[in-house]
């Protein structure tokens, strides 16, 4: 038998972050990620000047997918991850962008290594789901 958490089981992924201030900071950093990296630019643009909403906006919605608190909902209702970014045409590169300023935000933490590794592959997961969808609307 491990010590180890396992992620994705009950809130060990929301613990293992920090709770919801432990993924604030991940947020944060993450936006200070997209708002300083070249490579970001692009999704960058996609993005209003004032960043509060979106940091709001990921910040519950990583919560709750994390096992923790399912504020999102209850401040801006459901959430389908590739419907809420049909409006954007997201193809390799933004898709790209958006999951080297995660890797780089998590870098940031002071997460356990396993979970690093989880947290990057489970956010790639969404990230080729919303790229998928190439900015079309979904036909369900």
């Amino acid at each position: 038998m491990t010590d180890t958490p396992l992620y994705g089981f009950s809130d060990n992924s929301f613990q293992a972050a920090g709770g919801t201030e432990g993924i604030r900071k991940l947020v944060d950093d993450f936006y200070e990620e997209m708002d300083t990296l070249p490579e970001a630019a692009i999704i960058r643009k996609m993005h209003k000047s004032d960043l509060t909403e979106s940091r709001d906006k990921l910040t519950l919605f990583l919560s709750g997918w994390m096992g923790g608190p399912n504020n999102y909902r209850e401040k801006y209702g459901n959430i389908n991850i590739p419907r809420s970014h049909a409006h954007l045409k997201i193809g390799e590169a933004e898709r790209d962008a958006w999951l080297l300023c995660m890797e780089r935000a998590i870098a940031k933490q002071h997460y356990a290594p396993a979970f690093s590794i989880y947290l990057l592959e489970q956010l790639r997961i969404p990230a080729e789901r919303i790229f998928l969808t190439r900015g079309q609307p979904l036909g369900w």
